[in-house]
């Protein structure tokens, strides 16, 4: 279940009422005439089941509540409440596979926006991973590929491809590429550092590894596994499963591939150096190619299960 505390201007909350009302899935409305006081209006709350959660979302920026008023949305982790049961069963489809895409949108907005905290940690993890590929330890690899923030980005580009936001994407892909490069360029300095106090060498790079030499040596399964992670990453965000998310941050080899592109500059080791940009690239492009793909059939599949429930309700 979902929380919307709305505050409304008093000429439309009578309009935002009848759509909580009309809206299959809704329960607990609470209307507080002239409470609010910044901006002025009324206070108007409801829970609603969150696979009606969006329709009723729409509804209220037709209504441009969001612009002259404010809504908020909250996530109910305990409800005991009869009616609360009733409404989500009243509800069409089963709420993990309901696509929230204002919520959507704000949280790839806010993940994919370039700031400092974003550029240090895209630089920390892919030093940690510069680390892992010269000791050829595959736990640092791992360990990297978790503090790499490069998903929030490419959920982004994902994102505003389907919904048709190109302020979001152009956005989401300027930090994607900006915070790459600059985390290869640290890097490169990184690793041309610790050349200098003798903790890197350049035989430590040109000798066998066995757990990280698959950096540089892009192949078919790379690209599935990247596709695969698409899916699996836009599926952990629609359905709230971060949990998931972390799984699919340690499969890709992003950031790995960006430290030891870095590494390879560093000494002038340009055939790895290309063979890690090919990986990075192959794999940046599968998962935003499975995201857009995941987003679009996650709206065809949910418009049909809609209009199957309209069907049967007008049956009825």
């Amino acid at each position: 279940m979902l929380h919307l505390r709305m505050i409304t201007p008093a000429d439309r909350t009578e309009a935002v009422v009848k759509a909580i009302e009309t809206t299959v899935g809704t329960t607990h409305l609470v209307v507080l005439p002239g409470a609010a006081r910044e901006p002025r209006g009324d206070v108007v709350m409801c829970d609603v089941a969150r696979e009606a959660g969006d329709e009723l979302l729409q509804e209220l920026r037709q209504l441009r509540i969001g612009e002259d008023g404010s809504i908020a949305v909250e996530n109910i982790d305990l409800s005991l409440s009869r009616r609360a049961d009733a409404a989500e069963e009243e509800a069409p489809g089963e709420a993990a596979d309901a696509v929230l895409w204002e919520q959507l949108t704000e949280a790839t907005h806010e993940e994919s926006t370039l700031t400092i905290t974003y550029v240090a940690f895209m630089i920390l993890a892919t030093m940690i991973a510069a680390c892992g590929v010269v000791l050829d330890n595959a736990i640092l690899i791992v360990g990297a590929m978790a503090v790499g923030p490069e998903f929030g980005p490419l959920a982004g580009v994902c994102t505003g491809l389907v919904q048709r936001r190109p302020r979001l994407a152009l956005r989401s892909l300027t930090a994607l590429l900006i915070g790459f490069a600059v985390a290869i360029v640290a890097t490169t300095l990184f690793s041309l550092g610790m050349d200098a106090i003798g903790q890197f060498h350049e035989g430590m790079l040109d000798s066998p590894r066995p757990n990280t030499g698959f950096i540089w040596k892009p192949d078919p399964f790379s690209f599935v596994v990247s596709l695969l992670a698409g899916v699996a990453g836009v599926l952990s965000l629609t359905s709230a499963k971060s949990g998931a998310l972390v799984g699919v941050a340690i499969s890709v080899t992003t950031v790995p591939a960006g430290a030891n592109a870095a590494v390879a500059l560093s000494y002038g080791e340009f055939a790895q150096m290309w063979g890690s940009a090919e990986q990075l690239l192959l794999n940046l492009g599968g998962i935003m190619l499975a995201g857009v793909l995941t987003l679009y059939g996650q709206k065809a599949l949910w418009a049909t299960q809609r209009g199957r429930w309209a069907r049967r309700a007008a049956k009825t």
